[in-house]
């Protein structure tokens, strides 16, 4: 047996509870193993640890498992009557070798008995109700969508920059430099058509005082930039969104400042004698105009960008006063959400202060955290409640931009996302295909099939769903800048746009209203013989309703074999799933 491929700790997405009765356990294994055994117990059902008695636990059967590339992840739920539970791992191979897993080895069962002490085993001290990783339920329901402002109506032009442009068709590829006047008032007039795309939360970019176009060169956080309007305008967005059932997250640049900003611009004067000095990271001053400071490590920066000098957030009072701006944020505006931009970045201390105040605010507020890889290290309940699902984005698209991937491939990818964090986390991570920092997904994979296909499994993933605007009209759009392209209102008014809409629709729609799309439970199946047709069932978490998602991504139509309630039906008659076909039957 590999034994190197078997692993578990007592902590993270390993071991931990889900609430205060169930403590979730997982395992990962070779291919080799065939069947593995939880042996658990109370750790002093046989006395304190250390006295001559042996300890033994309950003997039960892990029957849940999924795949990976590299192996599998095997998962059991038990309830520990006195909130602390005491374990170790029985393995069994496909040839039918017995080894057992402890904490601190893992041996035959002949080896066991010839140790002269008792083995380690792997232990959950206790359930402590407030180490449980509590996230805010509303995620799981809420449908989002990313609106860029500067490039999503123009709503109020006497507020618009001197040098703007005039709104630029779906076609017209844009740069940082050019202004088109987006703004508040726009958002404000758009917020019915939100209403009938069934959204339920929008994830604004930032929206303060910055003069480039798209604002994380944040000059000043108490103001919102005067190209987009007011406090007051802010304040009535948030207002009539939430009349609309529409929740309001704001992006918090905290990781760097603008070079504009007063705070920078007192240390570029007054070096080590400015008060704002260590609210920085500086190592030489003063700077020289018109040179790479930052890559020359003059100062540190935000991706060695000298007009993003980035914020020391390990010094408690630049900590403090970005807590107090995000106090401000809540009470001001009343906002539901922070995104925190490269929050990978920013001191664990000021995540952690940051969620204490931020939750004594506002309990069930959401702090999202832009991380691009596995973000196990904010997710552990006293940090993020998610991060922006970038692994799952890719997944995705990788089994349509690679015709050589099989539903194999796509189901260990699609796994992999899913077992990186606790079960709680999953439910609200924030999912989404592209956004302001990426290309497009209707430029990445210019087919409509494969974009509603992709769009299909993004609707029934676990989690919580994010469409950057435009992308229900399948808007165009290369990487940064240009996928930040002016919102086509002139062509979706004249109807050009109805079919992908009315797609988009649906699918928010039964999102809305179908349980089982949010449910967490899911698991790949294989009753058809083709490589590149997708399929898996989604179980219900509270009467376990089944609902079944098949996707024919192959250049063949396949006959499919089930009854039920169509749900969704795109390329599908008869019992015939077309090439690009969608079918979603509840069973």
């Amino acid at each position: 047996m590999e034994f190197y491929s078997v692993y578990h700790r007592s902590s993270d997405n390993y071991c931990y509870p889900l609430n205060k009765n169930d403590l979730i356990i997982n395992l990962k294994t070779s291919y080799e193993v065939e069947q593995v055994f939880l042996h658990y117990g109370d750790p002093f059902s046989n006395g304190i640890l250390g006295s001559a008695n042996r300890w033994e636990g309950k003997r039960e059967e892990i029957i849940y498992k999924k795949n990976l590339k590299n192996g599998l992840w095997w998962t059991t739920t038990v309830q520990p009557e006195f909130k602390r539970c005491r374990y170790f791992f029985e393995l069994i191979s496909v040839a039918g070798e017995v080894y057992y897993y402890f904490e601190d080895m893992l041996c035959t069962k002949e080896e066991l008995e010839r140790l002269h002490h008792e083995p380690g085993c792997f232990v959950f001290p206790w359930m402590n109700e407030v180490d449980i990783n509590d996230i805010p339920r509303w995620v799981n329901d809420t449908i989002w969508y990313q609106i860029f402002p500067e490039r999503f109506c123009n709503g109020d032009p006497s507020i618009s920059p001197k040098n703007v442009l005039p709104w630029a068709g779906s076609n017209k590829e844009v740069k940082n430099t050019e202004f088109y006047g987006g703004d508040l008032r726009g958002i404000i007039n758009k917020l019915s058509y939100l209403k009938d795309l069934n959204i339920s939360g929008i994830y604004l970019t930032p929206i303060n005082e910055s003069p480039s176009t798209h604002k994380y060169d944040t000059v000043d956080y108490l103001s919102i930039d005067p190209h987009f309007g007011t406090k007051e305008t802010m304040q009535e967005l948030v207002q009539k969104a939430h009349l609309l059932g529409i929740k309001v997250m704001l992006d918090g640049v905290f990781n760097h400042i603008g070079k504009e900003a007063k705070e920078w611009q007192d240390v570029v004067k007054n070096g080590p004698q400015s008060k704002y000095y260590d609210w920085f990271i500086v190592n030489e001053w003063p700077f020289k105009e018109n040179e790479w400071n930052t890559k020359k490590g003059r100062y540190y920066s935000f991706a060695f960008n000298d007009k993003m000098p980035k914020l020391n957030t390990s010094n408690p009072k630049v900590r403090k006063h970005i807590i107090d701006i995000c106090e401000y944020w809540v009470k001001e505006y009343d906002i539901d959400g922070i995104r925190l931009d490269v929050a990978n970045e920013l001191s664990h201390r000021f995540c952690k202060e940051l969620r204490i105040r931020m939750k004594a605010l506002k309990e069930d507020i959401y702090i999202l955290g832009e991380v691009w890889n596995d973000s196990i290290h904010w997710l552990r309940g006293d940090e993020f409640d998610a991060v922006m699902n970038y692994p799952l984005g890719n997944a995705i698209s990788d089994f349509w931009l690679e015709e050589s991937y099989t539903k194999k491939d796509f189901e260990e990818d699609i796994n992999r996302c899913y077992t990186l964090y606790m079960q709680q986390t999953n439910d609200v991570l924030f999912n989404l295909l592209d956004s302001h920092d990426t290309i497009r997904v209707s430029t990445k994979i210019p087919d409509t099939d494969k974009v509603y296909q992709q769009l299909a499994v993004l609707f029934t993933m676990p989690g919580s769903p994010c469409i950057f605007y435009g992308t229900e009209v399948l808007l165009q759009g290369k990487h940064d800048p240009d996928c930040r392209r002016c919102m086509p209102w002139k062509e979706i008014e004249e109807g050009k746009y109805d079919g992908h809409v009315e797609f988009v629709q649906l699918l928010t729609r039964l999102r809305k209203e179908e349980s089982l799309f949010r449910s967490r439970n899911f698991h790949f199946t294989n009753h058809i013989d083709n490589d590149r047709v997708i399929e898996y069932i989604k179980i219900d978490d509270y009467d376990a309703k089944k609902m079944a998602v098949i996707l024919n991504c192959s250049n063949e139509p396949t006959k499919l074999q089930l009854e039920g309630k169509i749900l969704l039906a795109h390329h599908y008659e008869n019992n015939i799933l077309q090439t690009g076909g969608i079918c979603i039957i509840k069973l």
